[in-house]
Protein backbone atom coordinates (compact mmCIF):
# COMPACT_ATOMS: atom_id res chain seq x y z
CA UNK A 1 0.00 0.00 0.00
CA UNK A 2 1.20 3.60 -0.58
CA UNK A 3 2.60 5.20 2.55
CA UNK A 4 0.76 8.22 3.96
CA UNK A 5 2.12 11.72 3.23
CA UNK A 6 5.44 10.52 1.85
CA UNK A 7 8.08 13.27 2.11
CA UNK A 8 10.23 14.13 -0.88
CA UNK A 9 13.67 12.53 -0.83
CA UNK A 10 16.63 14.76 0.04
CA UNK A 11 19.75 12.61 -0.35
CA UNK A 12 20.28 10.17 -3.23
CA UNK A 13 22.76 7.59 -4.39
CA UNK A 14 22.70 7.08 -8.17
CA UNK A 15 23.96 3.63 -9.18
CA UNK A 16 24.55 3.14 -12.90
CA UNK A 17 25.62 0.13 -14.91
CA UNK A 18 27.59 1.48 -17.92
CA UNK A 19 27.30 -1.88 -19.71
CA UNK A 20 23.51 -2.27 -19.39
CA UNK A 21 21.67 -3.45 -22.49
CA UNK A 22 20.29 -0.12 -23.78
CA UNK A 23 22.36 2.45 -21.90
CA UNK A 24 23.24 5.41 -24.13
CA UNK A 25 25.82 8.12 -23.90
CA UNK A 26 24.67 10.93 -21.66
CA UNK A 27 21.89 9.05 -19.84
CA UNK A 28 23.77 8.85 -16.56
CA UNK A 29 24.64 12.55 -16.71
CA UNK A 30 21.00 13.44 -17.37
CA UNK A 31 19.86 11.49 -14.31
CA UNK A 32 22.50 13.08 -12.08
CA UNK A 33 21.63 16.57 -13.34
CA UNK A 34 17.92 16.09 -12.58
CA UNK A 35 18.78 14.89 -9.09
CA UNK A 36 21.16 17.75 -8.35
CA UNK A 37 18.52 20.25 -9.43
CA UNK A 38 16.15 18.91 -6.76
CA UNK A 39 18.09 17.27 -3.93
CA UNK A 40 20.41 18.40 -1.16
CA UNK A 41 22.99 15.69 -1.75
CA UNK A 42 23.72 13.32 -4.66
CA UNK A 43 26.37 10.59 -4.67
CA UNK A 44 27.20 8.64 -7.83
CA UNK A 45 28.53 5.15 -8.40
CA UNK A 46 29.30 3.42 -11.68
CA UNK A 47 29.40 -0.35 -11.31
CA UNK A 48 32.64 -2.10 -12.16
CA UNK A 49 31.97 -5.76 -11.39
CA UNK A 50 29.27 -8.19 -10.35
CA UNK A 51 28.09 -7.21 -6.88
CA UNK A 52 29.42 -3.65 -7.21
CA UNK A 53 25.94 -2.13 -6.94
CA UNK A 54 25.17 -4.10 -3.78
CA UNK A 55 28.42 -3.01 -2.17
CA UNK A 56 27.79 0.67 -2.98
CA UNK A 57 24.26 0.64 -1.60
CA UNK A 58 25.30 -1.00 1.66
CA UNK A 59 28.01 1.64 2.13
CA UNK A 60 25.67 4.61 1.50
CA UNK A 61 24.04 4.84 4.91
CA UNK A 62 22.95 8.50 4.55
CA UNK A 63 20.86 8.18 1.36
CA UNK A 64 17.07 8.17 1.55
CA UNK A 65 16.76 7.33 -2.18
CA UNK A 66 18.76 4.91 -4.32
CA UNK A 67 18.30 5.27 -8.08
CA UNK A 68 19.21 2.22 -10.16
CA UNK A 69 20.15 3.15 -13.73
CA UNK A 70 20.37 -0.09 -15.68
CA UNK A 71 18.52 -3.29 -16.40
CA UNK A 72 16.80 -5.86 -14.23
CA UNK A 73 20.12 -7.32 -13.10
CA UNK A 74 21.29 -3.94 -11.84
CA UNK A 75 18.00 -3.36 -10.04
CA UNK A 76 18.24 -6.75 -8.35
CA UNK A 77 21.78 -5.97 -7.09
CA UNK A 78 20.59 -2.64 -5.71
CA UNK A 79 17.71 -4.36 -3.93
CA UNK A 80 20.16 -6.86 -2.40
CA UNK A 81 21.93 -3.86 -0.89
CA UNK A 82 18.76 -2.17 0.30
CA UNK A 83 17.12 -5.15 1.98
CA UNK A 84 19.61 -6.07 4.69
CA UNK A 85 18.79 -9.03 6.89
CA UNK A 86 19.96 -7.32 10.10
CA UNK A 87 18.42 -3.84 9.83
CA UNK A 88 15.31 -2.09 8.45
CA UNK A 89 15.58 -0.63 4.96
CA UNK A 90 16.18 3.11 5.32
CA UNK A 91 16.31 4.19 1.66
CA UNK A 92 13.69 3.73 -1.05
CA UNK A 93 14.30 2.44 -4.57
CA UNK A 94 13.75 4.31 -7.83
CA UNK A 95 14.46 2.83 -11.27
CA UNK A 96 15.63 4.41 -14.52
CA UNK A 97 15.36 1.76 -17.29
CA UNK A 98 18.47 1.06 -19.36
CA UNK A 99 18.49 -2.71 -19.71
CA UNK A 100 17.29 -5.45 -22.02
CA UNK A 101 13.82 -6.23 -20.67
CA UNK A 102 13.28 -3.52 -18.01
CA UNK A 103 10.51 -5.58 -16.43
CA UNK A 104 11.10 -4.00 -13.02
CA UNK A 105 10.48 -0.54 -14.43
CA UNK A 106 7.32 -1.68 -16.21
CA UNK A 107 6.15 -3.34 -12.99
CA UNK A 108 6.33 0.04 -11.25
CA UNK A 109 5.53 2.56 -13.99
CA UNK A 110 4.13 0.76 -17.06
CA UNK A 111 5.74 2.50 -20.08
CA UNK A 112 5.80 6.07 -18.78
CA UNK A 113 8.90 8.09 -19.79
CA UNK A 114 11.66 7.78 -17.21
CA UNK A 115 12.31 11.53 -16.96
CA UNK A 116 8.66 12.08 -16.06
CA UNK A 117 8.64 9.38 -13.39
CA UNK A 118 11.94 10.50 -11.88
CA UNK A 119 10.73 14.09 -11.63
CA UNK A 120 7.55 12.87 -9.91
CA UNK A 121 9.64 10.83 -7.47
CA UNK A 122 12.07 13.64 -6.64
CA UNK A 123 9.19 16.01 -5.87
CA UNK A 124 6.98 13.38 -4.20
CA UNK A 125 4.16 14.45 -6.51
CA UNK A 126 1.24 12.50 -5.01
CA UNK A 127 -0.76 12.66 -8.24
CA UNK A 128 2.00 10.98 -10.25
CA UNK A 129 4.09 8.94 -7.78
CA UNK A 130 3.67 6.98 -4.57
CA UNK A 131 6.06 5.49 -2.06
CA UNK A 132 4.95 1.97 -1.17
CA UNK A 133 6.34 -1.11 0.52
CA UNK A 134 6.24 -4.12 -1.78
CA UNK A 135 6.75 -7.83 -1.26
CA UNK A 136 9.80 -9.77 -2.34
CA UNK A 137 10.53 -13.46 -2.57
CA UNK A 138 13.41 -15.38 -1.08
CA UNK A 139 14.97 -18.34 -2.86
CA UNK A 140 15.11 -20.83 0.01
CA UNK A 141 18.06 -22.76 -1.36
CA UNK A 142 20.43 -19.76 -1.39
CA UNK A 143 18.69 -16.98 0.53
CA UNK A 144 18.89 -14.73 -2.55
CA UNK A 145 16.12 -12.19 -3.01
CA UNK A 146 13.61 -12.60 -5.83
CA UNK A 147 12.26 -9.27 -7.06
CA UNK A 148 10.47 -9.87 -10.36
CA UNK A 149 10.09 -13.60 -10.26
CA UNK A 150 11.64 -17.00 -10.73
CA UNK A 151 10.74 -19.25 -13.65
CA UNK A 152 11.51 -22.80 -14.70
CA UNK A 153 11.47 -24.26 -18.18
CA UNK A 154 10.91 -22.18 -21.29
CA UNK A 155 11.56 -18.71 -19.87
CA UNK A 156 14.93 -19.85 -18.50
CA UNK A 157 15.78 -21.61 -21.76
CA UNK A 158 15.10 -18.37 -23.60
CA UNK A 159 17.96 -16.74 -21.69
CA UNK A 160 20.34 -19.37 -23.03
CA UNK A 161 19.18 -18.77 -26.60
CA UNK A 162 19.44 -14.99 -26.14
CA UNK A 163 23.21 -15.27 -25.76
CA UNK A 164 23.45 -15.93 -29.52
CA UNK A 165 21.10 -13.13 -30.62
CA UNK A 166 22.62 -9.94 -32.03
CA UNK A 167 20.11 -7.38 -30.75
CA UNK A 168 19.55 -5.06 -27.81
CA UNK A 169 16.68 -4.16 -25.52
CA UNK A 170 13.47 -6.17 -25.52
CA UNK A 171 14.10 -7.16 -29.12
CA UNK A 172 16.87 -9.52 -28.02
CA UNK A 173 14.57 -11.70 -25.94
CA UNK A 174 11.72 -11.30 -28.44
CA UNK A 175 13.89 -13.00 -31.05
CA UNK A 176 15.26 -15.62 -28.68
CA UNK A 177 12.07 -16.94 -27.10
CA UNK A 178 10.46 -18.37 -30.29
CA UNK A 179 13.69 -20.23 -31.08
CA UNK A 180 13.82 -21.61 -27.56
CA UNK A 181 10.17 -22.60 -27.83
CA UNK A 182 10.78 -24.51 -31.06
CA UNK A 183 13.44 -26.62 -29.32
CA UNK A 184 11.63 -26.97 -25.97
CA UNK A 185 10.63 -30.31 -24.46
CA UNK A 186 8.27 -30.29 -21.46
CA UNK A 187 9.70 -31.71 -18.26
CA UNK A 188 7.94 -33.89 -15.64
CA UNK A 189 7.16 -31.47 -12.87
CA UNK A 190 5.19 -30.68 -9.74
CA UNK A 191 4.27 -27.32 -8.23
CA UNK A 192 3.16 -27.04 -4.60
CA UNK A 193 1.62 -23.92 -3.04
CA UNK A 194 1.58 -23.77 0.77
CA UNK A 195 1.79 -27.56 0.89
CA UNK A 196 -1.00 -28.22 -1.62
CA UNK A 197 -0.23 -29.60 -5.08
CA UNK A 198 -1.32 -27.12 -7.75
CA UNK A 199 0.06 -29.02 -10.75
CA UNK A 200 1.72 -32.36 -11.45
CA UNK A 201 2.63 -33.61 -14.90
CA UNK A 202 4.30 -32.43 -18.08
CA UNK A 203 5.38 -28.81 -17.57
CA UNK A 204 6.46 -26.12 -20.02
CA UNK A 205 7.12 -23.44 -17.40
CA UNK A 206 6.29 -22.42 -13.84
CA UNK A 207 6.64 -18.71 -13.04
CA UNK A 208 6.64 -17.56 -9.40
CA UNK A 209 6.78 -14.01 -8.11
CA UNK A 210 5.19 -10.59 -8.02
CA UNK A 211 6.01 -8.91 -11.32
CA UNK A 212 3.26 -9.24 -13.88
CA UNK A 213 5.62 -9.13 -16.85
CA UNK A 214 8.76 -11.02 -17.77
CA UNK A 215 11.11 -9.87 -20.50
CA UNK A 216 9.41 -6.48 -20.32
CA UNK A 217 6.41 -7.56 -22.39
CA UNK A 218 5.27 -11.11 -21.60
CA UNK A 219 2.24 -11.02 -19.31
CA UNK A 220 2.57 -14.15 -17.17
CA UNK A 221 1.13 -13.12 -13.78
CA UNK A 222 -1.78 -10.85 -14.77
CA UNK A 223 -3.42 -10.74 -11.33
CA UNK A 224 -0.33 -10.21 -9.22
CA UNK A 225 -0.37 -7.41 -6.65
CA UNK A 226 2.94 -6.07 -5.39
CA UNK A 227 1.88 -5.60 -1.78
CA UNK A 228 -0.66 -8.31 -0.91
CA UNK A 229 1.78 -10.44 1.10
CA UNK A 230 1.52 -13.34 -1.35
CA UNK A 231 3.41 -14.87 -4.26
CA UNK A 232 1.57 -15.60 -7.49
CA UNK A 233 2.38 -18.63 -9.62
CA UNK A 234 1.40 -19.51 -13.18
CA UNK A 235 2.06 -23.04 -14.44
CA UNK A 236 1.81 -23.91 -18.13
CA UNK A 237 1.25 -27.58 -18.87
CA UNK A 238 2.07 -29.43 -22.07
CA UNK A 239 -1.46 -28.89 -23.36
CA UNK A 240 -0.22 -25.49 -24.51
CA UNK A 241 2.30 -25.80 -27.38
CA UNK A 242 5.50 -24.05 -26.39
CA UNK A 243 5.60 -22.29 -29.75
CA UNK A 244 2.27 -20.58 -28.93
CA UNK A 245 3.46 -19.12 -25.65
CA UNK A 246 5.33 -16.00 -26.90
CA UNK A 247 2.34 -14.52 -28.73
CA UNK A 248 -0.18 -15.65 -26.11
CA UNK A 249 1.83 -13.96 -23.34
CA UNK A 250 2.33 -10.75 -25.32
CA UNK A 251 -1.40 -10.59 -26.02
CA UNK A 252 -2.30 -11.29 -22.37
CA UNK A 253 -4.07 -14.55 -23.21
CA UNK A 254 -1.76 -17.14 -21.71
CA UNK A 255 -3.59 -17.54 -18.40
CA UNK A 256 -6.86 -18.31 -20.24
CA UNK A 257 -5.59 -21.43 -22.02
CA UNK A 258 -6.63 -24.98 -21.07
CA UNK A 259 -3.72 -26.59 -19.29
CA UNK A 260 -2.69 -23.39 -17.47
CA UNK A 261 -3.21 -23.17 -13.71
CA UNK A 262 -2.78 -20.14 -11.46
CA UNK A 263 -2.22 -20.03 -7.72
CA UNK A 264 -1.28 -17.74 -4.87
CA UNK A 265 0.41 -18.38 -1.54
CA UNK A 266 3.26 -17.70 0.84
CA UNK A 267 5.55 -20.56 -0.25
CA UNK A 268 5.85 -22.08 -3.72
CA UNK A 269 7.94 -25.16 -4.53
CA UNK A 270 8.72 -26.08 -8.15
CA UNK A 271 10.16 -29.57 -8.74
CA UNK A 272 11.48 -31.67 -11.59
CA UNK A 273 10.51 -35.30 -10.97
CA UNK A 274 12.87 -37.31 -13.19
CA UNK A 275 16.02 -36.56 -11.18
CA UNK A 276 17.53 -34.26 -13.81
CA UNK A 277 18.48 -30.65 -12.94
CA UNK A 278 15.70 -28.08 -13.07
CA UNK A 279 16.45 -25.31 -15.58
CA UNK A 280 15.37 -22.06 -13.92
CA UNK A 281 16.18 -18.39 -13.58
CA UNK A 282 15.28 -15.56 -11.29
CA UNK A 283 15.22 -11.89 -12.20
CA UNK A 284 16.70 -12.65 -15.60
CA UNK A 285 19.73 -14.54 -14.22
CA UNK A 286 20.09 -18.18 -15.26
CA UNK A 287 20.89 -20.37 -12.26
CA UNK A 288 23.78 -22.75 -12.97
CA UNK A 289 22.89 -25.27 -10.29
CA UNK A 290 22.30 -29.02 -10.26
CA UNK A 291 19.09 -28.81 -8.24
CA UNK A 292 15.91 -30.69 -8.97
CA UNK A 293 13.72 -28.05 -7.29
CA UNK A 294 13.45 -24.41 -6.29
CA UNK A 295 11.50 -23.03 -3.34
CA UNK A 296 10.38 -19.40 -3.02
CA UNK A 297 9.08 -17.84 0.22
CA UNK A 298 7.35 -14.46 0.39
CA UNK A 299 8.90 -11.55 2.30
CA UNK A 300 5.92 -9.24 2.84
CA UNK A 301 6.40 -5.47 2.50
CA UNK A 302 10.18 -5.41 2.89
CA UNK A 303 11.10 -3.03 0.04
CA UNK A 304 10.17 0.68 -0.04
CA UNK A 305 9.94 1.75 -3.67
CA UNK A 306 8.63 4.67 -5.72
CA UNK A 307 6.12 3.83 -8.42
CA UNK A 308 2.86 4.89 -10.03
CA UNK A 309 0.10 5.83 -7.53
CA UNK A 310 -2.23 3.26 -9.10
CA UNK A 311 -1.40 -0.19 -10.42
CA UNK A 312 -0.93 -0.76 -14.13
CA UNK A 313 -4.21 -1.66 -15.84
CA UNK A 314 -4.13 -4.61 -18.21
CA UNK A 315 -6.84 -6.10 -20.39
CA UNK A 316 -7.34 -9.00 -17.99
CA UNK A 317 -8.16 -6.73 -15.03
CA UNK A 318 -11.68 -6.28 -16.37
CA UNK A 319 -12.42 -9.98 -16.72
CA UNK A 320 -12.85 -10.95 -13.11
CA UNK A 321 -10.64 -12.74 -10.62
CA UNK A 322 -8.68 -15.78 -11.60
CA UNK A 323 -9.56 -18.99 -9.71
CA UNK A 324 -6.69 -19.41 -7.24
CA UNK A 325 -5.42 -22.95 -7.02
CA UNK A 326 -7.44 -24.13 -10.00
CA UNK A 327 -7.62 -23.82 -13.78
CA UNK A 328 -7.61 -20.37 -15.24
CA UNK A 329 -10.84 -19.15 -16.78
CA UNK A 330 -11.16 -19.90 -20.46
Amino acid sequence: MPTAASPAPRRALVVANPTAGTVRAGLFDEVVRLCRDRLDSVEVHRTTHRGSATEAVRAATAADLVIAVGGDGTVREVVEGLVARDRPTAAALAVVPAGTGNSNYRMLWADRPWAETLQATLTADAERAALRRIDLGSLAETGELVLLGACSGLVAEGLITARTVQATGRERYTRALPDAAAAHRPYPGRVTVDGTVLHEGATVLANVGGGRYRGGQYLVLPHSELDDGLLDVCVVGAEVPATDIPHLAIEGLLHEQPGVVYGRGRRVVVERLDGRPLCFEHDGELQQLNWTSMSVDVLPGVLPVWGAPTKEVTRVDTQGAVPVGGPAAG
